[in-house]
């Protein structure tokens, strides 16, 4: 019996939703032209099949990657969801049928066009997860250390093992604009959660001061002859310079009379 391939796989975004779509299209013997989450506007002429996310099943799917292909491959597949790849879905579920036909050389297997993009997508989530742990930059806002970033890459889940361990007896929170996502931290207790809108408190004028010795220090280090554009942009991209105190004059600026805190000098 052939496998079906015309069709489109609709789900609700989520990891185990995504296993889910996997463990259906194994047991139905489908293979979707694509994998897209509810909310992509993305259409095709093909008839849509919802897949409703099942946490066994899921389950399953997840328990039997790394014994039936390879920890590696898991690995892979969750570094992959994290990814902004626009087809992961799609490149996630043919890469875990692969595996499961091939074993645990299927991670290997550059050659093969899905192998290969997943591994590149992974790559690059990778390279940014490393370089905002030195591109975050902290404010204290209502007593807590709070930072915002907007990666490409849904980077948090790599990020907060790196700061958790860097203030385990600090509160810090971490915002990510992109993707609407917001790691807490205080003491040992964690928490990562979805936030629609998040409004931070105001920086207080000792957080400006400390902000503005921040960026005279920036200043003061640089060396004038050596100053090279293009080499610094290549060191640290240009997207990420509206969340670095030192390269946007906003985070600098003297804050107005009315944003001042009560009793502030």
């Amino acid at each position: 019996m052939s496998e079906r391939t015309n069709l489109v796989y609709r789900y609700d975004g989520s990891l185990p939703g995504l296993l889910t779509c996997v463990f259906y299209s194994i047991a139905d013997k489908e293979i979707p032209a694509a994998v897209l989450p509810f909310d992509s506007e993305e259409r095709y002429l093909y008839p849509e099949r919802e897949i409703c996310t099942d946490p066994a099943k899921a389950r399953r799917v997840a328990v039997s990657i790394p014994k039936k292909i390879s920890a590696a491959a898991w690995d892979l597949v969750w570094r992959g969801y994290l990814t902004c790849h626009p087809q992961k879905d799609k490149l996630i579920v043919d890469f875990l049928r692969l595996g499961y036909r091939v074993g645990g050389k299927a991670v290997d297997m550059l050659g093969d066009d899905t192998v290969s993009a997943l591994t590149k997508a992974v790559y690059h989530l990778n390279r940014e997860a490393h370089l905002l742990t030195g591109f975050v930059r902290f404010s204290i806002r209502a007593e807590v250390m709070t930072a915002v970033i907007a990666p490409k890459n849904n980077v948090l889940p790599l990020l907060a093992p790196h700061f958790r361990a860097r203030y385990p007896e600090d509160s810090f929170m971490i915002y990510d604009k992109t993707h609407g996502l917001a790691y807490f931290y205080s003491r040992g207790k964690e928490a990562l959660r979805m936030v629609e809108d998040m409004e931070l408190p105001p920086a207080t004028a000792e957080e400006m001061q400390f902000r503005r010795m921040w960026k005279r220090y920036y200043d003061t280090i640089a060396i004038e002859g050596r100053f090279n554009p293009r080499c610094r942009m290549s060191h640290m991209p240009k997207r990420y310079w509206d969340c670095l105190t030192e390269l946007n004059p906003e985070y600098t600026e003297m804050p107005t009379e009315r944003s001042l805190p009560h009793g502030a000098v």
